[in-house]
């Protein structure tokens, strides 16, 4: 079995060839980070066109990768929820046109069961059930994963990701986009116990809810005041920049943590499985694996490389070929993520 997957969801254009054991044949990505640099975050629109001139050449590289051509696939897999509905479209109607020409068949990936899918690549165990945790500039989510394709969401974010937490804070701060290596760098010279910030949601164990919005705005109002300042006129010492950094990231970690624990007690399970940008952060693996050995549960984050979006993660199309989960050509995209069920 060889499938051809394809991730266009945000701001990354990935494509890599899959055999049916998980082995990847061939991967390529082209990043957009220096295009949305400027505005300090992902522009929809500029994303779109930058998927329209990654596409095929990025297929075309994982597939001479793969030493195959398109004659030999299988099926072809393509992200069509959730995400962004203008690049969602690009990677769509890319898969379309090669399953049209090539008469294979098409699998519709969710981003979300990919991301948590990323540590079945990575450590090839048998990590089902469990619950997942996808932490990205998107999503801030929790999941009863009964198998690697049913999921029943338990709670997501009110308000802000917490990646996009940590873009809108390193911008308060002045540190450079993307906001979380910028604040995990400048973090690891300051105090994380130097503020104390909110850990919202976190004393609400019933609730299987996450909320950044207030988070942020504490971290302004010790910045800044209650007034209305702009953040170029912001002026405080590196080691002041350092501080907060960190006690954000401390707050954060906690949040995310501490609910994924009360999550694993509603559930009654014993193993977490965590996916997505925010999950390379390096004190919050810290505080992952701290809390597996105090709770004693199993833990399986994605190695850094598949934590950011790619199309590695799109292995998750193994599962629903053997499966027989076909999507017929009028697949449309899904962009929106369901809250319906909380």
């Amino acid at each position: 079995m060889k499938i051809l997957t394809i991730e266009s969801s945000c701001d990354e254009t990935a494509a890599a060839v899959i055999d049916g054991n998980r082995n990847v044949l061939g991967a390529s990505l082209a990043s957009q980070i220096d295009a949305h640099r400027l505005y300090g975050g992902v522009v929809p629109e500029i994303a779109s066109r930058a998927h329209l001139e990654a596409i095929l050449p990025v297929v075309a590289d994982a597939i001479d990768q793969a030493k195959i051509t398109l004659d030999d696939l299988d099926a072809v897999a393509v992200v069509n929820e959730p995400g962004l509905a203008g690049s969602l479209l690009v990677g769509l109607s890319a898969a379309k046109a090669i399953c049209v020409a090539k008469d294979k068949p098409l699998i519709a990936i969710n981003h979300l069961q990919a991301h948590v899918y990323a540590c079945k690549v990575a450590f090839d165990e048998n990590l089902f059930p469990c619950v997942g945790l996808i932490v990205s500039g998107g999503h801030s989510s929790l999941y009863r994963c009964a198998g690697p394709i049913d999921f029943e969401l338990l709670g997501t974010t009110i308000d802000d990701a917490a990646g996009e937490a940590f873009d809108k804070v390193a911008a308060m701060l002045g540190l450079p986009y993307p906001g979380g290596p910028s604040i995990q760098k400048a973090a690891e010279k300051g105090d994380p116990k130097a503020y104390d910030f909110p850990r919202p949601m976190l004393h609400e164990p019933d609730r299987m809810q996450f909320s950044f919005s207030g988070l942020k705005t504490s971290v302004r109002y010790k910045l800044m005041g209650t007034g209305k300042v702009d953040y170029e006129d912001l002026n405080i010492t590196e080691q002041e920049r350092a501080d907060v950094a960190a006690s954000f990231q401390e707050a954060v970690c906690d949040c995310l943590v501490g609910k994924a624990v009360q999550a694993l007690k509603k559930c009654k399970m014993k193993t977490l499985c965590v996916g997505g940008g925010v999950a390379a952060n390096k004190r919050f693996r810290e505080k992952a694996l701290d809390a597996a050995d105090r709770y004693r549960f199993k833990l399986y984050i994605a190695p850094p490389k598949l934590c950011t979006d790619n199309a590695v993660m799109g292995a998750v199309a193994i599962e629903r070929y053997k499966a027989g989960l076909f999507a017929n050509l009028d697949l449309d995209v899904s962009p929106g993520l369901v809250r319906d069920k909380q």
